[in-house]
């Protein structure tokens, strides 16, 4: 490979290369006294001729440059000096083999050679050598200038014998080819007998005689060898040499136009009187290129005598503006150069770039040699060449393959140029037949400079992806490039792009809970201060910072992404899961579709974790356009977490819960933050039982070996009687331990006992109506239905409410809280809480709207009156320990009488208080009143049901000792002792406005008697006592017999009728 030298000028192209160089150990400052004086000798006259010869000298050439001799000859070295010191005899024949040493090295090009030798005296020295000069030392040589004349002399001999040789036309022989080195291969083999092969030489050996004429001062001879070589080389489309042809056509017109040489060197040449310059007045002359001299006229010792003249007006010079274009020629020509040459000389340049710091430029001229390799008019591209050299200009462009330098701080580089290699390093990839490849190169390009890309390219450059990836789908795997180097892989974290990432808690029936006796494991190692700046915080520990919930082995746990789409399409990303390590854990793969630049779109991926242990979240991976990516949340800047570090328990069972009754619309909220699992609903009327299944499934893989129920009711203003919630949990603990799939039924006894007094708007519509409920006059007859009061009800009436309904039911909730564990859960301290929500709409069955007492024949019994009231919709069917059934209509009201035996309530359990602990009074009263209510309702016995449910209906409680007013003052007329007497209004002593004996009002005047509801009608007389009423009626008093559903005046057949009715007797007025 030659080594160009820049600073050669038109004018070197007539000179004479000789080089000059010190053999053995030479002092620099003595060498270059000596160069100096050779060099002064740089143009020489001929003997005997007009010619003159130009000598260039060199201290330093590059002996790789003489293999361009033959292409031009003032590039190869015809002479050489060397300058040496010897200064003994003996040392002189090893100075002398160096000397032959040195011509070797530019042998096949010298013509003649000098050794200048100083210091060496003696016998040596007066020994004749035509090659060899002797000088005593450096100061006593004046004969260097005369011997180096001498010298140039010899090589014009030589010169003069090689061109006369080259330019004699001898028939019959053959013209060699004259050959650049990198030719040499490339001719092997050519049909040498062509005519294109010999115009071909005849070119190129012409174009050689004329560079030989231009250095012997035979100046227009030169100029008529390279016009007939340009004729021929342009004929065979030899470019370089037709290149090479048209500078030398331009260096020789250069030399004539500008005889005091374009350096700005005047005086340093002794150019012969009277030929040049008298020619010069012709050099611009119109036409003066309009006719070429005859190569007839041409002979072995130059131009001949005749046509001198002819050749003196310089007709076949360039003008200046045709030098130019010549030389534009002689580029172009050039610049047709072999592939080779011309990415040779690409790379050069942008190696002399890099070397001066200009780095981009360095790059667009490794980029340019790159296209080069691959350029159409070569047979075979060399992809891999190109590959190659795209790599290598990646620095140069800011542009690196690994994605995470573009993930730190603002983007570098035009990206516009960027984008362009990074299409270029595809294609390359694509035909060096490596896909691989191409999906990678693609997939950086589609992450980094996503920001970049318009709509229209976003979308093609999908395309192609999605193209590629079906033959080839991109993975995570590090690709080794050809030259040895790696690319990391590229996850596509912007597709879609995350903003925040959340572990979520087990749903509230399947978190793990910590037993009470293990907590303290847990307490003790957490810090008894508030704050301790001893902690060292830092992003990184928040975001690998453990979780204060846990996850259970074997259980699906959830981690919520939110996540966008920055595409101007929709964007579908299949097998997204999550990457975890710490514990073995499966992923669910999910896929989703998010839409066009969709805002921020909640995901939440799922898996199981099949071991116990901490597990960390590090990331999630997806698969888009066949893409596969692991995107890790430490690559991710923008990401916030509020941790992804959560401890992993140990198996427990899983406990499904299903009911007999209906779901509920109402979500119990209790106080304490508690999550419901499952909320039913039930409407029961007040001292009605409903039984509540519940079957208790296994849907884990571990046995459920513990249960505990329990129950919590939540606030209410209305006061329970008795025990909400029962049940028996013997029957269902005897199922266990429950294997996974196996089912356990749980009975629930769900009990309604409310207050049964009646509402004082029923009150108050008793009043109106005419029945007394504190005491006597009563009005009108016993028997009555009650009635809505039109003007006093709002014509907003809140929903719910019925006919004759004397209010709105009640509300009471609980919750049923199922505590199980088991497996290897249980064995390490945990359990969970499965709760059941339960909403009871409680509506008013009877009322019981007033309670007195009327002694009975026996001291020790005593008749106890109920007023019933039905305030269902539905008719209802009353009954007292076993006695007959009293019917009632919807919004009717009956008296019932009960004979019962008297209490003796001192001999009940004395209260806390009373025995000498501390207690509120109020209090005290409460259960003692609790305490005779419960002894009463137990003697009584009162049920009910609703007759139109089913076949044979369930009876329900009904407790008139519950919440009624006066139920103290009945408590004393049912006390032992307590016998009443008649007093002169007709009331019994011991009867007072607080209650009264059971008394029938019968408006007067009566002409007929009554059936007193045994079955004979009787008169009043018989019946019993007499009294004047207010009303002009009677007031009759009957014995009640105890146990029996009683109804006034009414008959069996009435009974059944459910109407009372009065018969008529025979009678008297009475006054």
């Amino acid at each position: 490979m030659s080594v160009p030298d820049y600073m050669q000028c038109a004018e070197d192209h007539q000179t004479l290369l000789v080089v000059v160089q010190p053999v053995g150990i030479v002092s620099e400052e003595n060498f270059f006294r000596i160069y100096k004086r050779i060099s002064s000798v740089s143009q020489v006259s001929v003997r005997d001729s007009q010619r003159v010869l130009s000598i260039r000298y060199r201290h330093h050439y590059p002996p790789e440059n003489n293999e361009w001799g033959d292409f031009q000859t003032h590039r190869k070295v015809v002479g050489l000096v060397t300058v040496t010191d010897c200064f003994s005899a003996r040392d002189w024949p090893q100075t002398f083999e160096k000397f032959h040493a040195q011509k070797e090295i530019y042998g096949p090009t010298l013509y003649d050679s000098r050794l200048f030798v100083f210091g060496l005296q003696g016998e040596v020295t007066e020994q004749p050598r035509p090659d060899v000069a002797f000088y005593p030392s450096y100061e006593d040589c004046e004969a260097v200038e005369k011997r180096t004349e001498d010298f140039v002399e010899s090589l014009f001999i030589v010169l003069e014998s090689k061109r006369l040789d080259r330019a004699t036309d001898k028939s019959g022989d053959k013209i060699p080819l004259l050959c650049v080195p990198f030719e040499k291969k490339d001719f092997v083999g050519l049909d040498t007998d062509s005519r294109h092969y010999k115009k071909r030489c005849q070119g190129r050996m012409r174009k050689h005689v004329g560079d030989l004429c231009l250095q012997a001062g035979m100046l227009q001879d030169s100029l008529v060898h390279y016009h007939m070589s340009v004729e021929l080389l342009r004929s065979v489309n030899d470019f370089l040499w037709l290149g090479a042809a048209l500078e030398g056509l331009c260096s020789a017109s250069v030399i004539y136009h500008y005889p005091g040489g374009t350096g700005g060197q005047t005086g340093a040449r002794r150019l012969p009187s009277g030929s040049l310059p008298a020619e010069a007045a012709n050099r611009h002359r119109p036409g003066a290129q309009e006719v070429l001299i005859d190569p007839g006229a041409l002979t072995t010792n130059g131009i001949n005598p005749d046509t001198s003249a002819e050749i003196g007006r310089a007709k076949n010079c360039l003008s200046p503006e045709d030098i130019i274009d010549k030389y534009k020629e002689a580029i172009s020509y050039y610049s047709k150069l072999s592939e080779e040459e011309k990415i040779q000389r690409y790379s050069i340049l942008s190696e002399l770039y890099e070397l001066i710091g200009f780095h981009r430029k360095s790059a667009f001229f490794k980029r340019v040699a790159a296209m080069q390799c691959v350029a159409p008019s070569i047979p075979e591209p060399g992809w891999r060449a190109c590959y190659k050299l795209l790599l290598e200009t990646l620095p140069g462009y800011s542009l690196s393959l690994d994605p995470q330098d573009f993930s730190k701080g603002t983007h570098r580089g035009w990206a516009a140029v960027q984008m362009r290699l990074l299409h270029e390093l595809v294609y390359a990839s694509r035909r060096m037949g490596n896909p691989a490849l191409s999906v990678r190169h693609l997939s950086f390009l589609l992450q980094t400079m996503l920001d970049f890309l318009s709509d229209q390219e976003k979308k093609d450059v999908t395309q192609s992806l999605e193209n590629y990836t079906c033959k080839c789908p991109g993975t995570m795997e590090l690709l080794t490039l050809p030259g040895g180097p790696t690319l990391p892989p590229v996850p596509f974290t912007k597709l879609p792009i995350v903003r925040r990432v959340k572990l979520l808690n087990l749903p509230a029936s399947l978190r793990p809970q910590k037993m009470k006796s293990l907590l303290g494991q847990n307490v003790s190692t957490k810090s008894p201060f508030i704050y301790s700046p001893i902690i060292a915080h830092s992003r990184g520990e928040e975001r690998n910072k453990k979780i204060d919930f846990q996850w259970v082995q074997g259980d699906v746990c959830e981690v919520q992404l939110m996540v966008y789409n920055p595409m101007p399409f929709e964007l579908r990303v299949e097998n997204m899961g999550l990457l975890t390590s710490g514990v073995d854990f499966e992923s669910l793969p999910a896929a989703l579709s998010l839409p066009a630049e969709s805002g921020l779109y909640p995901v939440t991926l799922v898996g199981v974790p099949q071991t116990t242990g901490m597990i960390t979240v590090n990331g999630y991976h997806t698969t888009v356009f066949g893409v596969f990516s692991d995107c890790l949340l430490d690559n991710l800047p923008g990401v916030k977490t509020s941790g992804s570090t959560v401890e992993v328990i140990p198996a427990l069972p899983r406990l499904q819960i299903s009911t007999s009754l209906p779901r509920s619309a109402h979500s119990l909220q209790p106080s304490s933050g508690d999550e419901v699992s499952m909320n039913v609903s039930v409407q029961l009327y007040n001292g009605e039982t409903q039984q509540l299944v519940i079957k208790l499934e296994n849907i884990g893989m571990e046995p459920l070996e513990k249960l505990e129920v329990t129950s919590k009711l939540l606030t209410t203003k209305e006061k329970l009687y008795g025990d909400f919630l029962s049940w028996n949990l013997e029957d269902t603990l005897a199922q266990f331990p429950l294997q996974p799939g196996k089912v356990a039924t749980f009975v629930v006894s769900i009990k309604v006992k409310l207050d049964f007094s009646c509402q004082e708007n029923l009150l108050q519509d008793l009043s109106d109506d005419g029945i007394s409920v504190s005491g006597f006059p009563l009005c009108s007859p016993f028997r009555q239905v009650v009635r809505p009061r039109a003007e006093s009800k709002p014509a907003n009436a809140p929903e719910g409410g019925k006919p004759g309904d004397p209010g709105h039911g009640k509300t009471l909730e609980a919750i049923l809280n199922f505590k199980y564990s088991g497996g290897p859960g249980h064995v390490e301290g945990y359990y969970r809480n499965l709760s059941l929500g339960l909403h009871v709409e409680a509506e008013p069955s009877v009322l019981f709207t007033r309670v007195t007492t009327l002694p009975a024949t026996s001291t020790r019994q005593c008749h106890l009156l109920l007023d019933v009231f039905n305030s269902t919709e539905h008719e209802l069917t009353v009954s007292a320990r076993g006695g007959e059934e009293l019917i009632l209509h919807t919004g009717e009201c009956q008296r019932m009488a009960i004979q019962v035996d008297k209490f003796n309530f001192e001999s009940f359990p004395e209260s806390p208080g009373e025995k000498g602990q501390p207690a509120n009074p109020k209090q005290l009263e409460e259960e003692r009143q609790e305490a005779r209510s419960l002894e009463i309702d137990s003697k009584l016995d009162v049920h009910w049901r609703i007759i139109s449910f089913s076949w044979c209906p369930p009876w329900h409680w009904a407790h008139p000792a519950r919440g009624l007013c006066p139920l103290g003052r009945t408590q004393e007329g049912l006390r032992h002792g307590a016998v009443g007497t008649r007093s002169s209004h007709g009331m019994c002593q011991g009867d007072t406005d607080q209650g009264c004996p059971l008394f029938f009002p019968l408006p007067g005047p009566y002409q007929r008697g009554i059936d007193s509801g045994w079955g004979k009608a009787t008169s009043l007389e018989c019946l019993g006592s007499r009294v004047p009423c207010q009303c002009g009626g009677l007031l009759v008093t009957f014995p009640v017999p105890s146990c029996h559903c009683w109804a006034p005046g009414a008959s069996q057949t009435a009974r059944s009728s459910q109407d009372a009715v009065v018969r008529e007797t025979e009678v008297g007025q009475h006054g």
